[in-house]
Protein backbone atom coordinates (compact mmCIF):
# COMPACT_ATOMS: atom_id res chain seq x y z
CA UNK A 1 0.00 0.00 0.00
CA UNK A 2 1.45 3.36 -0.96
CA UNK A 3 1.25 6.58 1.05
CA UNK A 4 -1.60 8.12 -0.95
CA UNK A 5 -3.91 5.16 -0.57
CA UNK A 6 -3.09 4.99 3.13
CA UNK A 7 -4.11 8.68 3.54
CA UNK A 8 -7.34 8.09 1.65
CA UNK A 9 -8.24 5.14 3.85
CA UNK A 10 -7.44 6.85 7.15
CA UNK A 11 -8.68 10.40 6.45
CA UNK A 12 -12.40 9.74 7.03
CA UNK A 13 -11.67 8.11 10.39
CA UNK A 14 -9.71 11.14 11.58
CA UNK A 15 -12.29 13.56 10.23
CA UNK A 16 -15.12 11.61 11.85
CA UNK A 17 -13.25 11.47 15.16
CA UNK A 18 -12.52 15.18 15.01
CA UNK A 19 -16.11 16.12 14.18
CA UNK A 20 -17.18 14.15 17.28
CA UNK A 21 -14.54 16.02 19.26
CA UNK A 22 -15.94 19.31 17.94
CA UNK A 23 -19.43 18.40 19.11
CA UNK A 24 -18.16 17.45 22.56
CA UNK A 25 -16.11 20.66 22.74
CA UNK A 26 -19.16 22.70 21.69
CA UNK A 27 -21.30 21.00 24.34
CA UNK A 28 -18.69 21.72 27.02
CA UNK A 29 -18.46 25.36 25.86
CA UNK A 30 -22.24 25.57 25.91
CA UNK A 31 -22.46 24.25 29.46
CA UNK A 32 -19.84 26.77 30.52
CA UNK A 33 -21.82 29.51 28.74
CA UNK A 34 -25.07 28.46 30.47
CA UNK A 35 -23.46 28.43 33.90
CA UNK A 36 -21.72 31.70 33.08
CA UNK A 37 -25.03 33.30 32.10
CA UNK A 38 -26.23 33.02 35.66
CA UNK A 39 -22.96 33.69 37.51
CA UNK A 40 -21.18 36.26 35.30
CA UNK A 41 -23.53 39.14 36.28
CA UNK A 42 -22.63 38.51 39.94
CA UNK A 43 -18.95 39.17 39.21
CA UNK A 44 -19.10 41.59 36.25
CA UNK A 45 -21.68 44.34 36.42
CA UNK A 46 -24.09 45.00 33.54
CA UNK A 47 -23.60 41.68 31.72
CA UNK A 48 -27.18 40.42 32.09
CA UNK A 49 -27.76 41.13 28.40
CA UNK A 50 -25.13 38.64 27.24
CA UNK A 51 -26.79 35.52 25.78
CA UNK A 52 -23.87 33.18 25.08
CA UNK A 53 -26.07 30.04 25.10
CA UNK A 54 -28.24 31.59 22.40
CA UNK A 55 -25.20 32.61 20.34
CA UNK A 56 -23.80 29.08 20.54
CA UNK A 57 -27.18 27.70 19.46
CA UNK A 58 -27.16 30.05 16.48
CA UNK A 59 -23.58 29.10 15.61
CA UNK A 60 -24.34 25.38 15.82
CA UNK A 61 -27.38 25.83 13.58
CA UNK A 62 -25.51 27.91 11.03
CA UNK A 63 -22.49 25.64 10.82
CA UNK A 64 -24.01 22.18 11.25
CA UNK A 65 -26.72 22.58 8.59
CA UNK A 66 -28.68 19.65 9.98
CA UNK A 67 -32.16 20.60 11.13
CA UNK A 68 -32.57 17.54 13.34
CA UNK A 69 -29.19 18.04 15.05
CA UNK A 70 -29.98 21.74 15.53
CA UNK A 71 -33.38 20.92 17.02
CA UNK A 72 -31.78 18.59 19.55
CA UNK A 73 -28.93 21.00 20.31
CA UNK A 74 -31.35 23.91 20.82
CA UNK A 75 -33.54 21.75 23.06
CA UNK A 76 -30.50 20.63 25.06
CA UNK A 77 -29.29 24.20 25.53
CA UNK A 78 -32.73 25.53 26.41
CA UNK A 79 -33.60 22.76 28.85
CA UNK A 80 -30.20 23.02 30.53
CA UNK A 81 -30.74 26.77 30.84
CA UNK A 82 -34.26 26.19 32.22
CA UNK A 83 -33.01 23.73 34.80
CA UNK A 84 -30.32 26.13 36.06
CA UNK A 85 -32.47 29.25 35.92
CA UNK A 86 -33.10 30.89 39.29
CA UNK A 87 -36.48 32.20 38.07
CA UNK A 88 -39.61 30.36 39.14
CA UNK A 89 -40.67 29.52 35.60
CA UNK A 90 -41.66 26.10 34.32
CA UNK A 91 -38.96 24.02 32.66
CA UNK A 92 -39.30 24.23 28.90
CA UNK A 93 -39.68 27.93 28.21
CA UNK A 94 -36.09 28.39 27.06
CA UNK A 95 -36.16 24.87 25.64
CA UNK A 96 -38.92 25.76 23.18
CA UNK A 97 -37.41 29.07 22.11
CA UNK A 98 -33.88 27.73 21.67
CA UNK A 99 -35.22 24.73 19.73
CA UNK A 100 -36.94 27.07 17.31
CA UNK A 101 -33.84 29.27 17.02
CA UNK A 102 -31.68 26.23 16.20
CA UNK A 103 -34.16 25.04 13.58
CA UNK A 104 -34.52 28.42 11.89
CA UNK A 105 -30.76 29.09 11.99
CA UNK A 106 -30.20 25.85 10.11
CA UNK A 107 -32.95 26.71 7.65
CA UNK A 108 -31.27 30.06 6.95
CA UNK A 109 -27.82 28.47 6.58
CA UNK A 110 -29.05 26.31 3.73
CA UNK A 111 -30.10 29.38 1.74
CA UNK A 112 -27.33 31.90 2.51
CA UNK A 113 -23.56 31.94 2.74
CA UNK A 114 -23.19 32.23 6.51
CA UNK A 115 -19.39 32.51 6.42
CA UNK A 116 -19.67 36.28 5.88
CA UNK A 117 -19.23 38.32 9.08
CA UNK A 118 -21.88 40.87 8.12
CA UNK A 119 -24.47 38.14 7.54
CA UNK A 120 -23.52 36.57 10.88
CA UNK A 121 -23.96 39.95 12.58
CA UNK A 122 -27.41 40.44 11.06
CA UNK A 123 -28.51 36.87 11.80
CA UNK A 124 -27.31 37.06 15.40
CA UNK A 125 -29.23 40.30 15.85
CA UNK A 126 -32.35 38.83 14.25
CA UNK A 127 -32.25 35.61 16.26
CA UNK A 128 -31.77 37.52 19.51
CA UNK A 129 -34.89 39.56 18.73
CA UNK A 130 -36.78 36.43 17.67
CA UNK A 131 -35.76 34.67 20.90
CA UNK A 132 -36.70 37.62 23.14
CA UNK A 133 -40.02 38.23 21.40
CA UNK A 134 -41.04 34.57 21.29
CA UNK A 135 -40.08 34.11 24.95
CA UNK A 136 -42.24 37.14 25.81
CA UNK A 137 -45.16 35.74 23.82
CA UNK A 138 -44.88 32.37 25.55
CA UNK A 139 -44.85 33.96 29.01
CA UNK A 140 -47.98 35.92 28.15
CA UNK A 141 -49.83 33.14 26.34
CA UNK A 142 -48.82 30.03 28.26
CA UNK A 143 -48.25 31.43 31.74
CA UNK A 144 -50.71 34.35 31.67
CA UNK A 145 -48.05 36.76 32.90
CA UNK A 146 -48.63 40.35 31.90
CA UNK A 147 -45.10 41.65 31.41
CA UNK A 148 -44.03 44.51 29.16
CA UNK A 149 -41.84 44.02 26.11
CA UNK A 150 -39.28 46.82 25.97
CA UNK A 151 -38.48 47.19 22.27
CA UNK A 152 -35.64 49.64 22.81
CA UNK A 153 -33.95 47.35 25.34
CA UNK A 154 -34.39 44.35 23.04
CA UNK A 155 -32.84 46.24 20.12
CA UNK A 156 -29.85 47.39 22.18
CA UNK A 157 -29.28 43.95 23.69
CA UNK A 158 -29.69 42.36 20.28
CA UNK A 159 -27.06 44.68 18.83
CA UNK A 160 -24.66 44.03 21.71
CA UNK A 161 -25.07 40.26 21.34
CA UNK A 162 -24.58 40.52 17.58
CA UNK A 163 -21.35 42.46 18.10
CA UNK A 164 -20.14 39.76 20.52
CA UNK A 165 -21.23 37.02 18.10
CA UNK A 166 -18.90 38.02 15.26
CA UNK A 167 -15.59 37.51 17.13
CA UNK A 168 -17.06 34.53 19.01
CA UNK A 169 -18.01 32.82 15.74
CA UNK A 170 -14.57 33.62 14.29
CA UNK A 171 -12.94 32.04 17.36
CA UNK A 172 -15.14 28.95 17.04
CA UNK A 173 -14.25 28.75 13.33
CA UNK A 174 -10.55 28.84 14.20
CA UNK A 175 -11.08 26.04 16.73
CA UNK A 176 -12.76 24.04 13.99
CA UNK A 177 -9.89 24.57 11.56
CA UNK A 178 -7.15 23.95 14.12
CA UNK A 179 -7.89 20.25 14.41
CA UNK A 180 -5.72 17.37 13.15
CA UNK A 181 -5.49 16.98 9.38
Amino acid sequence: MNETSHEILTAPVRENWFSRFQVVALIVLTLVAIIGKFYLPRFVANTEWLELPLLLTVYFGLMRRSQIASLFFGAFVGLAEDSLSPANLPVGMYGITKTLVGYFATSVSVRFNVENSLIRLVLSFFFYLFHAFFYWIMRRALLGQVIPFDVREALVHGLLNAVVAVPLFALLDRMKLAGPH
